[in-house]
């Protein structure tokens, strides 16, 4: 019997087991157990079962419907930016591809939130980016602080931004980063050079020039997606 989250209710405990499970791609093909077998599996009811069921239904992860029974969607049909999906990807250890895929989400939004950050960002909003650089510029290096920090950096951008849209980014960002980073980071192995890096965008978006915080922070995305490039073309190269 699997062993169930107490910080949530019996559904959403079996959510959380079962989402990882498929995330992790632990069920040989696209069927899973029946809702009976589910019931003895994770020991709930029926009703917790279809609930959980439901749960997962509304992310795409899973089907079901009358004589089909409960099936995997193809990955296309996930909601890969549900907060669960994202952790869930995080915790399955993803593959150089997916940290790729992050990479290039993240080209496509945070350069242009540094723009708008530059613009329209407050004092106070300037102020937090700074003390997210100063808490990098003072973290160990590859330490979980350092980590924290680098991503209330990336985070703080996004709230400077003024972008609604670009603010409901948050948790997509701090997933990538959290997996980006912890991959990237010990590779280059200069975490002077790396918060020097991100000074480049802070300043840039304090001296209110857009276009220069734009180029900064793209440069800053642009060498971590060498690094991963490099190591896939090393993988690719080692079979």
């Amino acid at each position: 019997m699997a062993i169930l989250d107490r910080n949530f209710n019996l559904s959403q405990r079996m959510v959380q087991e079962l989402g990882r499970t498929i995330i992790c791609g632990e069920f040989s093909d696209d069927s899973l157990p029946t809702e009976a077998e589910l019931c003895e599996k994770f020991g709930v009811s029926r009703s917790a079962v279809r609930e959980a069921v439901k749960m997962l239904s509304a992310k795409g992860l899973i089907s079901s419907k009358p004589r089909q029974g409960i099936r995997i969607q193809p990955e296309d049909q996930w909601n890969i930016f549900d907060p669960d999906l994202l952790r869930w990807t995080l915790e399955s250890r993803p593959t150089l591809k997916v940290l790729k895929e992050f990479l290039q989400v993240r080209i496509a939004i945070e350069p242009e939130a540094a723009s708008l950050a530059a613009r329209y960002a407050d004092d106070k909003k300037i102020d937090a980016i700074e003390q997210a650089l100063e808490q990098m510029r003072n973290a160990d290096e590859n330490s979980k602080e350092d980590l924290e920090a680098d991503i209330a950096f990336h985070v703080s951008i996004l709230y400077a931004s003024n972008n609604r849209f670009y603010i409901r980014l948050r948790d997509f960002i701090s997933t990538a980063l959290r997996v980006s980073i912890s991959h990237t980071s010990p590779i280059k192995g200069n975490h002077d050079g790396i918060v020097e890096d991100h000074a480049k965008v802070y300043n840039a978006i304090k001296n209110r020039n857009p276009e220069r915080a734009k180029q900064s922070m793209l440069a800053l995305i642009d060498e971590a997606l060498n690094f991963i490039e490099d190591e896939i073309v090393k993988q690719e190269s080692a079979k």
